[in-house]
């Protein structure tokens, strides 16, 4: 009732357009499908709800996809979808993410789904289309695997005016509480306005009241004013020696000290396992199945029992994933890093942090621990190496360079 029918919006895919759909097929011409990511059914052995692999959805094959065209606007304002780089396969299909990743290939994969809005609208604005933009994005904006993106828009002769990099916000699809960046971009170069929260205070109605501090300058991409650290130059002597850890994907990947003495037998490819509540709260001392470098018929016929484990309680959430790597390899992690096995290989101890965490802390870990994917792992045992990396220096240079992530706010670590 408050919006005029005046003929202008249009109800369509605001990043992706294509001529048509085509059921995606495999190598022998069958057609692909994939677990619709919310049916499941009890385990047999487990008695645990693991996915269905018969509730399958057709893979979609998009044909003629290219870049969505936006009508001309004077100022573009938005709220694109919250949904990170790691999930967009699973949300929205390996057809569509590979459709998209094709017609926008001047925008980095490692970016989240919000960043092709952000990309499109500031190019809007870098070109003179558009008078200025203005988007709500995850906080993520910030990160150095987003940060990219801006990055690129600041070189094309735009300049952020006013920015919010930090702020509280409810999801209206489940009511989670989520943290937001805001973002406005116009022509030319120039100083802008940056909002900092400074304080928080929940309402009796689930809304945030919040108390702001206000700075003017020169805002880079990292939504900050001062010192532009993320233009700094990488360390080549400092290549490739930290890394996050493995994601071994499924919780039957993980083995308590008790089933692994009964179920398992000798000198099965079990590790110690850490992962960042382990180094920060109580340890769990579990396990992990690390079969790197085994095929299936090797640990069939050298380790039996842990072959049955593996069919048991991975495999049938392996058969369901849309990822074919993970449903064809499906003893092995999701992520083995060999990078980061790399760094550390004869090591009998190094270093590591929690990626995300209130408070920046370094620790040696034991050279058999394997490290989990929320661990940052650098390949250095020598103390003086440890007493550089706690020294308030460096860690006030990790909180200036790293952003911060999830409800309470905290740093990350930028391990790059």
């Amino acid at each position: 009732p408050v919006v005029h029918n005046y003929g202008n919006i249009e109800c369509r895919d605001a990043v992706l357009t294509w001529d048509g759909r085509e059921p995606a097929l495999d190598a022998h011409g069958q057609p692909l499908t994939r677990w619709d990511g919310t049916t499941t059914k009890t385990h047999p052995v487990t008695g645990e709800q693991v996915p269905d692999e018969a509730a399958q959805v057709p893979q979609w094959r998009y044909l003629g996809a290219r870049q969505a065209e936006w009508p001309q606007a004077d100022f573009i304002v938005g709220n694109p979808p919250f949904i990170g780089k790691l999930r967009m396969r699973e949300a929205l299909g390996d057809g569509y993410v590979e459709a998209l990743r094709e017609a926008w290939q001047d925008v980095p994969d490692s970016a989240d789904f919000v960043m092709f809005w952000w990309h499109h609208a500031a190019n809007q604005v870098a070109t003179g289309k558009t008078r200025s933009m203005g988007l709500i994005t995850t906080n993520s904006l910030s990160m150095i695997y987003n940060r990219r993106v801006v990055d690129a828009a600041l070189a094309k002769g735009t300049h952020i005016f006013f920015a919010i990099p930090d702020h509280p916000w409810v999801d209206s699809t489940d009511g989670a509480a989520v943290r937001i960046a805001m973002t406005t971009v116009i022509q030319g170069s120039g100083e802008g306005s940056l909002l900092n929260v400074t304080h928080e205070q929940s309402g009796e109605h689930g809304e945030v009241n919040v108390a702001m501090q206000e700075k003017h300058g020169l805002i880079h991409a990292d939504l900050k004013i001062g010192a532009d650290v993320g233009k700094a130059h990488r360390l080549a002597a400092n290549a490739k020696l930290s890394s996050a850890g493995v994601i071994p994907h499924g919780v039957g990947m993980l083995i308590s000290p008790q089933d692994a003495a009964e179920l398992i037998e000798a000198n099965a490819p079990l590790k110690p396992y850490r992962n960042g509540k382990d180094l920060t709260s109580h340890n769990r001392n579990l396990l992990v199945i690390d079969c790197y470098g085994l095929s299936a018929a090797e640990i069939r016929k050298s380790f039996p029992k842990l072959y049955q484990w593996l069919i048991d309680r991975v495999k049938p959430e392996r058969d369901a994933n849309k990822d074919k790597d993970l449903r064809e390899k499906w003893w092995l992690h999701r992520r083995n890093n060999e990078e980061m096995r790399r760094a550390l290989n004869g090591l009998a101890r190094y270093v590591v942090t929690v990626m995300t965490a209130k408070h920046r802390v370094f620790q040696f870990l034991n050279g058999a621990i394997l490290p989990d994917q929320k661990l940052v792992a650098i390949g250095l045992s020598d103390a003086p190496a440890l007493g550089i990396l706690s020294s308030q220096v460096h860690i006030s240079w990790a909180l200036a360079l790293g952003g911060r992530l999830g409800v309470g706010n905290d740093p990350v670590y930028s391990k790059s």
